[in-house]
């Protein structure tokens, strides 16, 4: 409101002088029809020849009737200084059309047309357009190879798009025209920096990325060997006639879904199975209670314990929110597994070792995260989900 007012005061004060002291240049009875006439819309007929110091506006507007009369040159150079008006202003999409204009005449001004790019990367620079500026130049070295402006506006867009390797080039190539250069003196000493650190970050990352590659080689061998199937969410595994030799087969294709799906993703939990320093491993696995609709998930479930330790922690001094009967106590439990292609469905000993399980022929692991189904013990509901089922129970 402050800066409003100060606007009004500013213009009632204008006001006041304007009404106290007169316009010097304002027409008299005596020369207005004169005046008038000067004036290209109230010419009663236009003069012979056109003084641009007498009428500037009739020589303008002459001027662009007769444009293309002009050589290229003269137009081309039009153009290049209105770019170069808009430009000033920031107007910098005006100016990207004057200077296209501009090069559009082909005129044999190598020179000019070398400026026209290069004020035209200056602009697409001023935007953003990286590869545009860096294109015009490119256009421009080509046209002049030591126009020096338009090696600088190239070594800043490689700048900007990290391409340091060649900013570096650029910088070179303009030192040998002019080693005194301070603004490309400058860009190389940034572009060798950040090239360094580029180079560095791009080793480490091969490092990290070869020594997950190796980690993820012994981790599947270590699944291999202990004989665990794994499966694609996606695709379930088929077996034929010698599946039961096939089964320990695992593709790397199979080991990649190991933290790509569901709970087993990194990004979701954190948690996928993982071999420690004594090559024993942990897995991430999923308890389904499908009466109540709910899941625990244990992040790293070692294959030598137990599954009793496990539920006992779960289900011991506090029983879960969802437990509204109080029932799930570890000895009314019973734990199962699918085996995925048969449909059978297999009744874990709670006593037995997660990798016993994992070992079974009809168990496998889908999406890397082992899973179970938790059920009360001769309730109602763990009936009726048995009832159509072929249930065994694991020796």
């Amino acid at each position: 409101m402050a800066q409003a007012d100060d606007s009004d005061d500013g213009m009632d004060e204008f006001m006041e002088k304007f009404k106290t002291q007169k316009y010097k240049n304002a027409f008299t009875e005596s020369n207005w029809e004169e005046e008038f006439d000067k004036v290209p819309m109230f010419m009663k007929s236009a003069p012979e020849q056109i003084d641009p110091v007498k009428h500037p506006e009739l020589a303008c507007i002459q001027s662009i009737i007769h444009d293309d009369d002009r050589p290229p040159e003269e137009q081309a150079k039009s153009l290049k200084d209105e770019g170069n008006e808009y430009f000033k202003e920031k107007n910098y999409k005006k100016a990207i059309v004057a200077y296209t204009a501009g090069l559009k005449k082909n005129c044999s001004d190598s020179d000019l047309n070398a400026i026209l790019y290069t004020n035209r990367a200056a602009t697409h620079f001023h935007l953003g357009n990286m590869r545009s500026a860096l294109n015009d130049a490119t256009a421009a070295k080509k046209l002049k190879p030591d126009h020096i402006k338009a090696i600088i506006r190239g070594a800043q867009c490689c700048m900007e798009l990290r391409n340091y390797a060649v900013a570096l080039q650029w910088c070179d190539e303009g030192l040998r025209i002019l080693p005194t250069e301070k603004k490309l003196q400058e860009l190389r000493a940034t572009a060798d920096k950040q090239k360094r650190a580029a180079d560095r970050d791009a080793r480490k990352a091969k490092a990290k990325e070869k020594k997950e590659r190796n980690e993820r080689a012994v981790l599947l061998a270590a699944i291999k060997e202990r004989g665990i199937r794994l499966l694609k969410p996606e695709q379930p595994q088929r077996r034929g006639s010698d599946s039961e030799d096939d089964g320990a087969d695992v593709s790397a294709a199979a080991m990649a879904e190991l933290h790509l799906d569901g709970l087993s993703t990194q990004e979701a939990t954190g948690a996928q199975v993982y071999l420690d320093e004594q090559g024993v491993l942990h897995w991430p696995v999923l308890f389904l209670y499908p009466e109540y609709r709910q899941t625990d998930f244990i992040s790293a479930f070692c294959e030598n314990s137990s599954f009793i330790d496990h539920l006992v922690v779960m289900f011991g001094e506090e029983l879960p929110p969802w437990d509204t009967d109080r029932k799930y106590y570890p000895q009314n439990l019973q734990l199962f597994f699918e085996d995925h292609e048969k449909g059978h469905v297999y009744e874990v000993d709670l006593e037995k070792s997660l990798l016993s399980i994992l070992q079974h022929p009809g168990c496998s692991v889908k999406a890397g995260t082992p899973s179970f189904i938790v059920l009360v013990k001769e309730s109602p509901f763990c009936k009726q989900f048995l009832s159509g089922k072929k249930v065994q129970r694991l020796k």
